[in-house]
């Protein structure tokens, strides 16, 4: 169990009592300061309040294993950034909005380090970061410990919450997740492995990382959904991502004559496990893989072998959301990252730009925007229509939790389509499958491995 879980409510009152105490004289301060220089200020609107900068603390991957997951950082960032140029009304003030963005260079301690800089040095009245467990894990876990305002994304939930020590009947006070879980990724998979036949083996890549142990977990993980759905699976055993000798793998899977392959591994992982897999002789039929072929990038460094590999598609110019801050919907929010980088689109690109629009609105129901209760307090209280869907936590899977959509698709050959600014791309990632969300359109069907 983690350690804020173990402290209880008490450590959390006293941590958010100390950042009270600490704001309470900060306002002090610049009360007095007001007061001097413009007393006749004080009456109405607060004067501190309609100047005072609020500071959004983001973190997120720019570098390591994880870097792919930062390519549109930028994009979405600048564009966020002029939106708001001009601040945000909150009650009747307008207030400047500062984004502090932190590398966390792919590394889990380094991520909680930076949270809590952020948090202590900055002091940050609300708290964002995406991509992995591996970042969204220890940010969540430092500022549920000092009692910071949290919204996190791009994790599967299960990881996030029972990887940090969450209980249904113990949730968390101070942070919040949008994202899919492992039971929709088990549904969208097994949908897709079934359109195609096959012995029903699975081969599994599971490392000891977050997501991986949350995949494996023998209770809400894969292990149980397959067996139900009359899979068998082949586990070879948990691994480092840094592994560079996939053998062991791959010869397990051999012998059990793997038909289909899944797995979560960052892309230079699996890079290298597909590597060796071709020159070893192992050619499933069906490969299935989260995280690592997510981005064209990954799969463009796979070469021919990239085409025809299958993943979970949970953002894309074909779904049917639209931006509540820019009014931009999906495809026109591709195209416009197109058009300006001449990169292709990517998923994480609307779930950061997602998770921003969610903060802002967040910031603008706050009544209180000095008090950090007060902003998680508009953060449950969120019924908003983002470019990724409905983002309300009302309950369910868990009380820290809202679940987002989730459909499958495959990598094909790029001259088949163009991308969403009209260029081709050596390969595209087109909807194979929607049986879990048919309000996401089909595009075409899975295709097996050749």
């Amino acid at each position: 169990m983690s350690d804020q879980l173990k402290s209880g409510p008490r450590k959390n009152e006293k941590n958010h009592a100390a950042s009270g105490r600490r704001r309470f004289l900060q306002d002090s301060a610049a009360t007095a300061v007001v007061a001097a220089v413009a007393p006749h200020s004080l009456f109405g609107k607060s004067a501190r309040g309609a100047s005072r900068t609020l500071k959004i603390g983001f973190i997120g991957p720019r570098t390591g294993a994880l870097a792919r997951f930062g390519e549109g950082n930028d994009f979405v960032l600048a564009g966020i950034r002029k939106a708001v140029a001009g601040g945000i009304a909150i009650n009747g003030a307008t207030y400047p909005i500062e984004i502090l963005e932190k590398d966390s260079q792919s590394d889990q301690k380094h991520a909680s380090a930076i949270a809590a800089d952020l948090i202590k040095a900055d002091h940050v009245d609300l708290m964002v970061a995406s991509s992995t467990g591996a970042t969204v894990n220890p940010v969540s876990d430092q500022c549920e410990k000092n009692g910071v305002p949290c919204i996190t994304t791009d994790a599967p939930w299960q990881s996030w919450f029972f990887g940090r020590g969450g209980t249904p009947e113990k949730a968390f006070d101070w942070t919040y997740h949008f994202f899919w879980g492992l039971e929709d990724l088990i549904a969208v998979f097994t949908a897709m492995w079934a359109s195609i036949p096959t012995n029903k083996v699975v081969g599994a890549l599971w490392p000891n990382d977050p997501e991986g142990i949350a995949y494996s977990d023998a209770k809400f993980g894969f292990p149980p959904a397959l067996q139900a759905k009359g899979f068998n699976l082949v586990d070879p055993g948990r691994f480092e991502t840094s592994a560079t000798d996939y053998s062991a793998h791959i010869a397990a899977f051999k012998k059990a004559n793997v038909e289909i392959l899944s797995g979560v591994l960052p892309p230079p992982a699996f890079a290298t496990f597909w590597k060796q897999a071709g020159e070893q002789g192992f050619k499933p039929k069906i490969a299935s893989v989260a995280k690592g072929i997510l981005f064209p990038t990954a799969v463009e460094a796979l070469g021919d072998r990239g085409a025809g590999l299958s993943t979970e598609v949970w953002w894309s110019p074909s779904f049917p959301f639209s931006s509540g801050l820019t009014g931009k919907n999906s495809a026109e929010l591709c195209a416009a990252y197109e058009d300006e980088t001449q990169k292709q689109w990517t998923q994480p690109l609307g779930y950061l730009h997602a998770l921003f629009e969610v903060a802002l609105d967040v910031l603008k129901r706050t009544k209180d925007v000095n008090s950090p209760a007060a902003i998680r307090d508009s953060i449950i209280a969120t019924n908003y229509n983002s470019i990724v869907g409905p983002i309300a936590w009302h309950g369910q899977p868990v009380k820290n939790v809202i679940k987002t959509p989730l459909v499958g698709g495959q990598w094909i050959p790029g001259s088949q389509f163009k991308g969403s600014g009209g260029q081709h791309f050596k390969n595209d990632l087109v909807i194979v499958n929607n049986e879990h969300d048919p309000t996401i359109g089909l595009q075409r069907k899975l295709e097996p491995l050749t």
